[in-house]
């Protein structure tokens, strides 16, 4: 079954328990029409995940084809190529990339520079694979500096004021600028793979690269949901002066439960400019809660998409969900953020650094790999966010 039909049969599904919400709306269900309202949420929830792996693996495959289609006409596929032999471990090969394109001296186990064209393939992927990277925004590259600094407005100035022709100017006291500080945080990852899946499966295009891909991507969307800023990026859900404040929050109306007018409350509570682009992020969890919810008109809020590529939408907007978005829906607990997400700011550092260890676990017939990525990432105006707070019973 492809993503297409997966997509009409999860509407089909919807529509059906809709229809058996509303026969039995203000009445409870009978054991028998219980059991099938139950049989549809858990192939809804099976669908969900398989359309979600599909297209995952549909923009891998893609992707994959673009960098072999660029590798055959880059004229520096030979550098591509070099590195994927030096990760190989053979000793020879890493000393011929590193006196041919990089610097070091220790041809066994030093760090090897990755050629510009893998690190910007990785990014791609990662793009791919974790969909605050796609919503996000992407600043410039931290590079050689220790931190890059953003000016942002901290207060806002005053209105101007009408005045008669000869009056003085009021002037401004309220206006105030700070700082945001981007660093490159280090992110790690040890990987052992065998000599002989090495032999016949090129890094540049293989098995390696995808887990490398698969392990910094969670690692990155962990931290961008839940992440304290402490060596590390400040997640959406975590309150801070430094990203979304307590100000943000919009606590629910009854405790332990989030309904339809909590999240009208938040869609509001962020100004109009912010909507066009506005998005919500929450577990697959609540979104199964959502998918019953409806307007005072009756009409469901939750729109599931039928189109390969697009996400499902609530309340007009597109709706992400994630696995590291918390689902513990207790009180004083967040269930779900919104705001336009080109105002969480994402900022990558340069070089990714990979260190071959060769000789170390020569003797289990494996190669290792230490990858190290450094990174920063934060909500960077509290405004154009709020936050869904669990009520206190």
């Amino acid at each position: 079954m492809n993503i297409l039909d997966m997509k009409q049969k999860r509407m089909s599904l919807v529509t059906g328990m809709r229809q058996m919400l509303d026969k039995f709306d203000g009445v409870e269900m009978t054991a028998e029409d219980k059991a099938i309202y139950d049989k549809m949420e858990q192939d809804f929830d099976a669908l969900n995940k398989s359309i979600e792996t599909m297209e995952r693996q549909q923009e891998r495959e893609r992707r994959l084809g673009e960098t072999e289609q660029r590798g055959a006409e880059n004229k520096d596929g030979e550098r591509m190529k070099a590195f994927a032999r030096a990760l190989s471990g053979d000793v020879g090969e890493i000393a011929q990339y590193k006196n041919s394109y990089t610097l070091g001296t220790d041809a066994t186990a030093g760090y090897l520079t990755a050629p510009v064209e893998f690190v910007q393939e990785l990014i791609k992927g990662l793009d791919d694979a974790v969909f605050m990277r796609r919503i996000a925004h992407m600043t410039p590259r931290i590079g050689a500096a220790q931190s890059l600094g953003y000016p942002y407005r901290k207060t806002e100035a005053a209105d101007a004021e009408w005045s008669t022709e000869t009056a003085e100017a009021t002037e401004e006291t309220t206006l105030d600028y700070g700082r945001r500080e981007f660093k490159p945080n280090r992110m790690n990852k040890l990987l052992k793979v065998s000599r002989l899946l090495m032999q016949h499966a090129p890094m540049a295009n293989g098995t390696l690269l995808e887990e490398m891909r698969y392990r910094i991507a969670i690692t990155q969307e962990k931290a961008y949901m839940t992440g304290n800023g402490t060596g590390k990026p400040l997640g959406i859900f975590t309150a801070s002066a430094s990203g979304i404040s307590t100000a943000r929050d919009v606590e629910t109306s009854t405790a332990a439960t989030v309904k339809m007018d909590d999240f009208i409350d938040a869609k509001y509570k962020v100004k109009g400019q912010y909507h066009a682009r506005a998005s919500w992020v929450m577990h697959r969890d609540l979104v199964k809660a959502a998918a019953k919810f409806k307007d005072t008109s009756g009409q469901y809020l939750w729109q599931p998409s039928t189109q390969m590529g697009q996400p499902d939408r609530m309340l007009g907007n597109p709706v992400y969900m994630s696995e590291y978005a918390p689902n513990d829906y207790t009180g004083g607990k967040y269930a779900a953020v919104y705001g336009d997400f080109s105002y969480y700011w994402i900022c990558d550092a340069d070089p990714l650094e990979v260190q071959v260890l060769k000789e170390l676990y020569a003797t289990a017939g494996q190669i290792g790999y230490l990858f190290n990525y450094y990174g920063d990432g934060a909500p960077v105006v509290d405004e154009a966010f709020a936050r869904i707070k669990i009520k206190a019973s």
